[in-house]
């Protein structure tokens, strides 16, 4: 673990200073309940199709974090990780705006002060980009929350690379898997993954029940088919199932279906987008 550091400072302090990294039990009420509140180690995907408010949550979370307290923050620091090329740093500006009382140069600097982005364009960047954070880790007990958006933007440049062989197909996003799972766990962080979803299940044959007599759908029936590697899926501790909701009303509305799977407990949140970000209904 960074033998620079070790030089430095004993096991001990270290062990010490890491320690120190905020709790994030209070990252969003509206998004996690008391006993479901993301800990130290804890790895969440957030899961769905394009367009349904995925990146758009994690901006929100990413504010929250950087606004000082007094701004109604956590005043931390956050890594965003942008494999898709899609992160807008405009928006998340317009968002911290929206949310600070008094908005000036200097107190957005300060935000973004708290705030790193890298951007990768391959599966073997990713994993080259994660080998390096320990040193970064190691030099800042303030940064908690790591976020990756996407982790399935090189499924299929995986596939098509790995040849017929599934094990070479998915060798280095098992390999980002379990170096993610370390990060987390030795340095006492918060991951926050996005994956798009791929896959659907199968539709339900013509012939059956008919309608009527079949049992109504309940909220934790999700159209979600896991085709990342299985060190991906055995990682993972909380599951959050985002889609768009088919209504007339003129403002869009998404649902998120909120799956822990430690204790299967499912919460179901409504949400809209404006220009001041996410808006819990």
């Amino acid at each position: 673990m960074c033998s620079d550091f070790r030089r430095a400072e004993s096991g001990t302090e270290l062990l010490a200073r890491l320690e120190g990294r905020s709790s994030l039990k209070d990252l969003e009420p509206n998004l996690f309940a008391d006993e479901d509140s993301p800990v130290h180690g804890d790895i969440l995907e957030f899961h769905g199709p394009e367009g349904t408010g995925k990146t758009e949550m994690l901006y929100h979370l990413t504010a929250r974090c950087i606004l000082p307290k007094s701004e109604g923050g956590l005043e931390v620091e956050v890594l965003f990780i942008d494999t898709d090329y899609h992160f807008d740093m405009l928006r998340l500006v317009t968002i911290l705006e929206h949310r600070l009382s008094q908005s000036s140069e200097e107190i957005m600097k300060y935000c973004l002060g708290r705030f790193f982005l890298v951007h990768c364009n391959s599966s073997t960047q990713l994993l080259l980009t994660l080998y390096s954070l320990e040193a970064m880790l190691c030099n800042r007990p303030s940064l908690c929350l790591l976020i990756v958006d996407s982790l399935s933007a090189f499924y299929w440049t995986d596939r098509a690379n790995g040849g017929e062989s599934v094990n070479s197909q998915e060798a280095t996003l098992r390999k980002c898997s379990l170096f993610l799972k370390k990060l987390v766990s030795e340095y006492r962080l918060v991951l926050l993954a996005a994956t798009q979803s791929l896959m659907q299940r199968a539709s339900r044959p013509a012939e059956g029940p008919s309608p009527a007599s079949r049992p109504p759908p309940c909220e934790g029936d999700v159209d979600y088919r896991p085709y990342l590697c299985a060190t991906w899926q055995q990682v993972v501790k909380h599951r959050m199932f985002f889609s768009k909701v088919d209504d007339s009303k003129s403002c869009t509305q998404f649902s998120l279906v909120s799956r822990h799977l430690k204790s299967n407990s499912l919460k179901k949140q409504f949400f809209i987008i404006g220009e001041s970000g996410v808006k819990f209904c």
